[in-house]
């Protein structure tokens, strides 16, 4: 199948710990480049996080985006630190027993630095749990690029299909074409009241002929359609290759138009190159 680049996918989990929050966001690129944006302790986590990516994407410019939210102190509860409460007691100790100073109360002891401690977060369980978790988002992610490359194949294939129908409009009129040509010089003749040069004559109606004799055109047209075909249904990271493509269908159609005999011809032409440039913009967004 067919995958676009843009897309957005939000995952959201939350533990006794705390709550960890993704947000994906993918945009048309030339390239995979991966920007992630995480919290201090988790950054370690990276490399494992682009590892995962690439299982999901060839090209495009994601931002990666995690939050953190670890439970709130208040609720988590606090613990004393023995080995500072030891060493802070026996120095109040001293101080009121050789210097008479009166022992401070449990409150001021508590404010001491480093006495009460956090609760140790294990990093480790929230690391597995946002590698987890950015899994999932990529999942969504991924599902969305492919619903949006599905509507830009329909789009294109609807152009392909306009495109062949001026391709073989094209044909069908070019005998009338190089017909109209010829009656054109002749017609030229007779007003310039002058003896027909049979060999002149014969010679400008071969180079009309030339001119206005797209066939090579028309049939390289017909084979660039059909490989566009071919990479569609194929599916896959093709972006590149039907940009490829896209050059060269518009190179077709341009020498179309600097060939054109007729208005209608010329009209043709720059429908096709309309045609073309519609689904060029779209081929700058699949993968």
């Amino acid at each position: 199948m067919i995958s676009s680049m843009t897309a957005f996918s939000r995952k959201e989990r939350h533990e006794d710990w705390g709550s960890l929050t993704w947000e994906l966001r993918s945009v048309n690129h030339r390239y995979l480049e991966p920007s992630y944006k995480l919290p201090e302790p988790l950054r370690h986590i990276e490399t494992r996080l682009r590892e995962q990516l690439k299982q999901y994407a060839k090209r495009g410019k994601f931002d990666c985006a995690l939050k953190f939210e670890p439970r709130s102190q208040r609720n988590a509860g606090l613990s004393i630190n023995q080995g500072v409460l030891g060493d802070l007691l026996r120095a109040v100790s001293v101080l009121a027993s050789e210097y008479k100073i009166a022992k401070p109360n449990p409150l001021e002891i508590l404010q001491w630095p480093g006495l009460l401690q956090e609760p140790a977060q294990d990093h480790d369980c929230v690391a597995k749990v946002a590698s987890d978790l950015f899994e999932a988002a990529l999942v969504e992610l991924s599902n969305t690029r492919l619903r949006e490359g599905a509507e830009l194949t329909t789009f294109i294939v609807q152009r392909l299909d306009a495109i062949d129908t001026q391709v073989a409009e094209m044909r069908r009129r070019l005998p009338e074409i190089l017909g109209k040509q010829r009656q054109r010089l002749l017609k030229k003749l007779e007003e310039i009241a002058a003896a027909p040069d049979v060999d002149r004559l014969e010679q400008e109606l071969v180079y009309a002929a030339q001119k206005a004799d797209v066939d090579e055109e028309l049939d390289r047209l017909d084979t660039h359609i059909n490989e566009v075909r071919r990479i569609l249904n194929k599916g896959g990271s093709c972006g590149r290759r039907l940009d490829f493509l896209m050059q060269e269908l518009n190179r077709e159609a341009n020498t179309l138009s600097s060939k054109s005999l007729t208005a209608d011809t010329t009209l043709a032409a720059v429908e096709l190159k309309v045609l073309i440039e519609q689904m060029r913009e779209q081929v700058q967004n699949i993968e």
